[in-house]
């Protein structure tokens, strides 16, 4: 068959059939594509923004929970064994605290624990706490005799020679 001329039953030159360009089924494949992986990211952005919302809650729920242990010790007098809740306003929200204090071994010693969570959560009494402190209170316990501190060495100071009884110092 002569160059440049037409194969049997094709009415479309060679050079013309080959145009430059994609199909609209190639076109088609790499948008599906493009938007399986917009959708990932997309994916992959809400998930880290919730993640992200999710700790500073947490966050905000133990300041609650530290502030609520503070304030319980700043009043001075000890707290009773027993459980109590409320809800307080922090960083624009508002928190629900229970706080339950139980006795120690230690007679005059209680330990307070403090959980906390947003106030509209729809999670039962034991479940669904963001955070929780836990402390203890208690009259002091040290009968009041330091004993002297333990000396590790004769001459702690390296390079300076000891202090003669009544002398002055090594730096005067």
């Amino acid at each position: 068959m002569p160059r440049g001329r037409n194969r049997p039953g094709s009415a479309v030159p060679p050079a013309r059939r080959r145009g430059k360009g994609f199909t609209l089924i190639e076109v088609l494949v790499a948008l599906a594509v493009v938007a399986i992986g917009m959708a990932a990211v997309l994916e992959a952005l809400t998930s880290s923004a919730n993640t992200a919302m999710y700790l500073q809650d947490k966050t905000f729920a133990e300041w609650v929970a530290l502030n609520r242990l503070e304030t319980v010790r700043l009043a001075g007098a000890i707290p009773s064994a027993g459980s109590s809740n409320d809800t307080v306003q922090y960083a624009g929200e508002s928190w629900e605290w229970r706080q339950k204090v139980t006795a120690t071994r230690i007679p005059g010693m209680v330990q307070i624990q403090v959980d906390v969570r947003p106030a509209d959560s729809k999670a039962s009494a034991e479940r669904g706490w963001y955070a929780g402190a836990t402390g203890f209170m208690g009259q002091a316990l040290d009968p009041g005799t330091t004993p002297e501190p333990f000396m590790w060495s004769s001459n702690p100071m390296v390079g300076v020679p000891p202090r003669a009884p009544g002398g002055p110092t090594p730096l005067q």
